[in-house]
């Protein structure tokens, strides 16, 4: 009884310090930090950007939290290249400690010293990255996954051989086809077509015929109740 009235005090307490509005325009005027977390779509993120770059500070830094599109392409739509990196976050992200900082080449230190001492103040373990696709994390485990489903495409193995493989042999806490479902097929699809436009002869960025039909079906993962698995 005590732990969940403290529970509720916290929450409480912690709400007080925080404001929620749906116009991005009209809180930007006063930030330090602007942190957008919109949807995977380029020009959706150029459009937010070159409005909240006209009504925020000169001193403001922007961030994107971007899991895979080019941080120097968000920055361009600003006038504040030097004020712009990314903060990647992971999820769920009030228990996963990692924070991918990226610095562009025109990102100034001072920029990237203060994201990184903004993710350490949050408790979290920031890692330096370049912006390249995927920065650490997705662009070793995009190709991974896309790499899982070629093998289930090719008959190496059933996709439930594969995930009890990779959680017992690997040590993984999810097996990859479970994974996936829980991203998303379509985000999956989406951040390796990207790739494939940037990079056509890279075979780690070969699409997948299974991976598009399911996509195509609406099969989407665990949002939409079927993906590889139901």
């Amino acid at each position: 009884m005590v732990k969940v009235k403290t529970g509720a005090a916290f929450i409480q307490k912690t709400l007080k310090n925080l404001t929620t509005s749906t116009g991005a325009v009209s809180v930007v005027h006063s930030t330090d930090l602007v942190l957008e977390a919109v949807v995977e779509n380029l020009q959706v993120k150029h459009e937010l950007f070159k409005t909240l770059d006209k009504f925020a500070p000169e001193h403001t830094v922007f961030a994107s939290n971007t899991s895979s599109l080019p941080i120097t392409e968000i920055a361009n739509s600003t006038t504040r290249q030097d004020r712009f990196g990314g903060l990647h976050f992971f999820n769920p992200v009030p228990l996963m400690k990692l924070v991918e900082v990226i610095q562009t080449p025109m990102t100034s230190q001072t920029t990237f010293d203060a994201l990184q001492d903004f993710c350490k103040a949050l408790g979290k373990y920031p890692v330096s990255c370049k912006d390249s696709p995927g920065f650490i994390v997705n662009r070793l485990l995009v190709p991974y996954m896309m790499e899982v489903i070629r093998l289930h495409e090719r008959g190496h193995g059933s996709k439930e051989d594969i995930d009890l493989a990779m959680r017992l042999g690997a040590g993984y806490p999810m097996g990859p086809f479970e994974l996936l479902d829980y991203v998303g097929l379509d985000t999956c699809k989406f951040i390796i077509d990207d790739w494939h436009k940037m990079d056509p002869d890279n075979p780690l960025f070969a699409s997948s015929p299974v991976l598009n039909k399911l996509v195509e079906e609406g099969k989407l993962g665990k949002k939409t109740g079927e993906g590889f698995y139901k």
